[in-house]
């Protein structure tokens, strides 16, 4: 009868050992969980703009931290700077810093005129045509980019401005 038991007790074991029950995962095989810090497996850091008219800049990754901060510029180019799982630390041209939620961003870059009233250029130089001029803190559409030179359209006005004269891109960054 012992002898009985004990093979019942071996056979059960197998068959559970069979099933993948008993043999732990090894060390050398690969994780197929995401890593929380870089969810969306993009570039960090990137520039993206706000998708929606009002969003909550909060002081960590999570819906139950306080907002430090409202944002209530739609299209208004941001820096993502960190990512932890669906929330995205961002960085506005002021240099503000805080998190939301990945659905209060969209990936279509913008442009924000900075330090004093530019001329939008018909063509990527310097003595070219004047489209517009555009005053602090206007925001745009930014199309292209040629070398210090980018195509933005701010309102249905198409132009070129150098980078120095905007925020939203990154020195030498090929924007297509």
């Amino acid at each position: 009868m012992p002898a009985r038991r004990f093979a019942l007790v071996a056979l059960t074991l197998l068959i559970g050992a069979g099933c993948g029950l008993a043999f732990p995962v090894s060390a050398a095989e690969p994780r197929k969980e995401k890593d929380p810090t870089h969810a969306s497996g993009l570039a960090i850091p990137r520039f993206v703009t706000l998708r929606v008219g009002e969003v909550n800049l909060r002081s960590g990754p999570n819906g139950s931290y306080p907002i430090d901060w409202v944002f209530t510029r739609k299209e208004m180019p941001v820096e993502i700077i960190q990512e932890f799982d669906t929330w995205r630390r961002i960085r506005d041209w002021e240099g503000s810093e805080g998190w939301v939620h990945q659905s209060a961003l969209a990936g279509k870059r913008g442009a924000l005129v900075i330090g004093q009233v530019r001329s939008l250029r018909k063509a990527p130089q310097s003595d070219a045509p004047v489209v517009a001029r555009a005053e602090i803190g206007v925001i745009g559409s930014l199309k292209k980019c040629q070398g210090d030179w980018c195509e933005i359209d701010i309102k249905g006005y198409r132009g070129w401005l150098q980078r120095s004269e905007f925020w939203g891109t990154y020195p030498g960054e090929k924007i297509e």
